[in-house]
């Protein structure tokens, strides 16, 4: 979906160096782009830099903004590009296993039962490369051809890690419900 007429206004009003626009357009977008930032970032401080670096580059970057897109999604990347990139500088990948698994599903995971800052809370407990990967693939929508050419990783690393990521996931799962069930008896 194209931006709407508002955030047409709302660009402009920033790219002619309106403050307070570039308040509204922070205001508006900050919450959901640091919950995406959360989903690849091991602390709340480090989304809270992958949000701050990322409105640096909207910002330097919004003239350019090609307004049949949708804001948002625009937006959205360019979290994702810069949390990836952080998350490269940091770790270099040279904690990720690079054994290749086939892409079965391991089950259904019992998501409805959790709020979503407890999942948030288990995609971050994710060694860096499965919780990438995961994030790109489960959640973001991008393919393991996709995200192996965005990381710079082989299609078979991109399928390891997202297997290991679920496996873990559904671990973090069910230690927490027995966890939980020990409490509550």
């Amino acid at each position: 979906m194209p931006a709407s007429l508002y955030e047409h206004a709302l660009i402009e009003k920033c790219c002619d160096g309106d403050r307070a626009a570039y308040r509204e357009l922070y205001d508006r977008y900050a919450g959901e782009l640091l919950a995406i930032a959360m989903r690849y970032m091991k602390t709340k401080q480090a989304a809270e830099d992958v949000l701050q670096e990322s409105f640096i580059k909207v910002f330097k970057n919004l003239a350019y903004f090609d307004k049949r897109a949708a804001l948002k999604t625009w937006l959205t990347r360019i979290v994702i590009n810069t949390a990836l990139n952080m998350l490269r500088k940091e770790y270099q990948h040279d904690n990720w296993d690079l054994t290749e698994v086939t892409d079965n599903e391991a089950g259904s995971f019992p998501f409805a039962a959790y709020q979503i800052n407890e999942l948030i809370a288990f995609i971050q407990q994710l060694p860096s490369g499965c919780q990438s990967v995961f994030n790109l693939y489960a959640i973001e929508g991008y393919s393991h051809k996709e995200i192996a050419d965005m990381l710079n990783i082989k299609e078979g690393t991109s399928k390891s890690q997202y297997h290991r990521a679920k496996t873990l996931l559904q671990e973090f799962i069910v230690s927490e419900d027995e966890r939980t069930k020990i409490k509550v008896l």
